[in-house]
């Protein structure tokens, strides 16, 4: 697979997540207080539920339904009830456009 866009800059609001779907992989797309966007799973791994439709605190987005919150650097959960963590894509950056592939997750230590 190739990097594809899935949303221009100027489509973020800081501290606000976005879910887009690229080729059938749910990621939240999180433009951070720092001016950094980050890619995670949309899904948490504690309950089927969207995280972009939670909070972004930082460098981290918690759930809205259980409280669990991932860091949207490495996709480890920070608290409980979650104790596995989601994937974390890499996000290129051509001009406006925000390019992710889905099959190309970061290695975190």
């Amino acid at each position: 697979m190739t990097a594809q866009k899935v949303l221009q800059l100027s489509d973020l609001t800081q501290d606000t997540a976005v879910r887009v779907e690229v080729d059938g992989v749910a990621i939240a797309v999180v433009l951070d207080g720092q001016g950094e966007v980050h890619a995670i799973g949309d899904t948490c791994t504690h309950g089927d539920i969207s995280l972009a439709d939670g909070f972004v605190e930082g460098d981290s987005l918690e759930c809205w339904a259980h409280g669990s919150a991932f860091s949207l650097r490495t996709g480890r959960p920070l608290n409980l009830p979650a104790y596995e963590p989601v994937p974390v894509y890499e996000v290129t950056i051509d001009g406006d456009d925000i390019l992710i592939d889905p099959a190309v997750t970061k290695a975190v230590n």
